[in-house]
């Protein structure tokens, strides 16, 4: 019925209808059929499978690309994780160029004719004849009227003479000849050893052992060998390529492919690491006679400054290190294993003197080891109207160290009287605790502090004569006519110098002091770094107004208010150290 009904429909509203009837039958029919277990389907697939069932098997013809089919193993689930190397091996940047994708479509002069590669050749004049020709099995060519030519194994760049002069033997005058090799056969090349995939690769008979060790991911750092890397043919190696020779002289072996080459990668030799110090500073792989060092120096290529090499391994199962010259290193032999480290230690000669402040020139001076200061400042230019060279002082570094460790010191044992006083009750200790978390903000701050290093060489016009250090630094300051009035004063400014005032004056035209000023120990840092303490009752100082000169600062420093008599003496000696040290006035 249905097929009738098929047979006389005229309109698409006819198929649409019996589609319709068609779907209801289905339905109807499987309501009634009782279910079986057998009937059910099941959702599961294996991996990788389409939800397509076709009756024929089917296949991509297309590259993967790279893409890894379910279950494909990969380098990170049959290679051990292996932590990056710091020095990784010498021309192991060979394997991240590009040389593979680059590659161009034309044949080089050295390809060997192989069978399979096509040939264009074209006749005219006494005789007119063009084809593309294919080198059978047996290496020929065949020409009609001419016959067989042999051009198996004939470079590409000879083909056009071999095949010509053959030509001419029988047409020996009035034909020109053209002849072109077209395309070249595909061979296919094994890559085995120490790489990182070995297999079975194609490409051309003309590319190089590079071009299929990229197409392998190259030699593995941790077990290939760089240097001795062999092509067998048949069972017998036809050429060696050594890397090393490739990337320092250009050399690789000429050679042409064959179908069922084998690149033969061996295991790593003997290993050298050279560490720091170097341009080349790589793990270098050598043969036996190369262990020494002077095939070290030629590799690593010490830099300028190297002096001197230590080297570091095991000898008769025992430590060995030495430090000799870069000319007595070149003499010693050495094993696997060694570890090499150029280091520049020559002995400075030469010291590099800064100046700044008030000065003309350059802000640099060379001197030779031993120079003092005056025989230097004979060669600053300065403005006398504007320098004050009667206060000249240094910034030194090993100063600026010391300094920072006196700081520290302090900083330990108000550290440990603080947290070490005993307590005699509830109270207090809830005091302690208090107090002790101040201090701690405190000892957390004055750590942040980096002392300037000033060193004091200028008294009363006189300049002490002393021995300079490298980094020196020689200030000059300037001419000026303020005194600069800081830290616990309302109003921190820079007063204009009156040789009449006293430090009480400078105080309070500052404004007076604050609610946490010590009005009874006032720091002066005059301007060439010497320190004194005033009051402003005169305790210290009885005729201070003398002491002052133009450039000084007054700095009055914040007073200390605790349970803890020892920990006031530490606190306020720390405040004086940071002071000076730091050349601090508002901090």
């Amino acid at each position: 019925m249905t097929t009738s009904l098929v047979t006389n429909a005229q309109s698409i509203e006819q198929l649409q209808e019996l589609r319709q009837r068609a779907q209801q039958n289905d339905t109807t029919s499987n309501a009634a059929r009782p279910i079986s277990p057998l009937d059910i389907s099941s959702q599961r697939t294996l991996p990788g499978a389409t939800g397509v069932e076709s009756t024929m098997g089917q296949f991509s013809t297309q590259p993967r690309n790279g893409m890894r089919l379910p279950g494909e193993p990969t380098i990170d689930t049959v290679f051990p994780a292996q932590a990056p190397m710091e020095n990784p091996p010498f021309a192991a940047n060979l394997f991240i160029g590009g040389f593979e994708s680059e590659r161009t479509s034309g044949l080089n002069d050295n390809y060997l004719v192989a069978p399979g590669d096509k040939i264009a050749i074209y006749l005219w004049g006494a005789v007119n004849f063009s084809n593309v020709v294919t080198v059978d099995n047996q290496g020929n060519i065949f020409i009609p009227n001419i016959g067989p030519i042999s051009v198996a194994n004939t470079p590409a760049g000879s083909v056009n003479q071999t095949v010509t002069s053959r030509i001419k033997q029988v047409y020996t005058n009035d034909v020109n000849i053209y002849v072109n090799l077209l395309t070249s056969t595909p061979v296919s090349v094994f890559v085995s050893g120490p790489v990182l995939r070995p297999g079975q690769y194609a490409g051309l008979a003309s590319d190089s052992v590079l071009y299929y060790l990229k197409r392998a991911g190259g030699v593995d750092f941790q077990r290939g060998s760089f240097r001795q890397i062999d092509v067998v043919r048949n069972g017998e190696v036809v050429a060696t390529a050594d890397l090393y020779a490739f990337f320092r002289n250009g050399k690789l072996p000429e050679l042409s492919f064959k179908d069922g080459d084998t690149i033969l990668v061996h295991p790593i030799g003997n290993t050298i690491v050279v560490e720091t110090g170097a341009r080349n500073s790589f793990t270098f792989e050598f043969l036996n006679e190369e262990l020494n060092g002077s095939v070290v120096n030629y590799f690593a290529r010490p830099g300028e400054f190297a002096s001197h090499a230590s080297v570091a391994g095991v000898r008769n199962n025992k430590q060995f290190a030495r430090y000799l010259s870069i000319q007595d290193f070149a003499a010693l032999p050495l094993k696997a294993g060694d570890t090499v480290e150029y280091v520049a230690d020559h002995e400075p000669q030469i010291y590099r003197i800064n100046v700044a402040g008030a000065f003309s020139g350059a802000s640099q001076v060379m001197v030779d080891k031993g120079a003092r200061l005056i025989d230097v400042l004979d060669h600053i230019e300065v403005d006398t109207k504007l320098s004050d060279t009667q206060n000249i002082y240094l910034l030194r570094e090993s100063v600026a160290i010391k300094q920072k460790e006196i700081i520290e010191e302090g900083l330990q044992r108000l550290e440990r009287s603080m947290y070490t006083a005993p307590i005699s009750s509830t109270g207090e200790g809830t005091i302690r605790a208090q107090e002790a978390q101040l201090v701690a903000d405190f000892i957390a701050r004055a750590r942040q502090v980096e002392p300037q290093g000033r060193v004091v060489v200028s008294e009363n016009g006189d300049v002490a004569n002393i021995l300079l250090e490298p980094n020196d630094t020689i200030v000059i300051p300037e001419i000026t006519d303020l005194i600069h009035v800081g830290g616990e004063v309302l109003l921190p400014q820079s007063v204009v110098f009156n040789p009449d005032a006293t430090t009480e004056d400078y105080v309070a035209w500052a404004g007076g002091f604050t609610e946490r000023a010590e009005d009874e120990r006032i720091l002066i840092m005059h301007k060439n770094g010497n320190v004194s303490f005033a009051s402003v009752s005169g305790t210290f100082l009885s005729d201070e107004h003398t002491m002052l000169q133009p450039g000084d600062q007054i700095i009055v420093l914040p007073a200390i208010d605790t349970k803890i008599m020892q920990a006031v003496k530490d606190v306020s000696q720390i405040i004086f150290q940071i002071a000076v040290a730091a050349n601090a006035i508002d901090r």
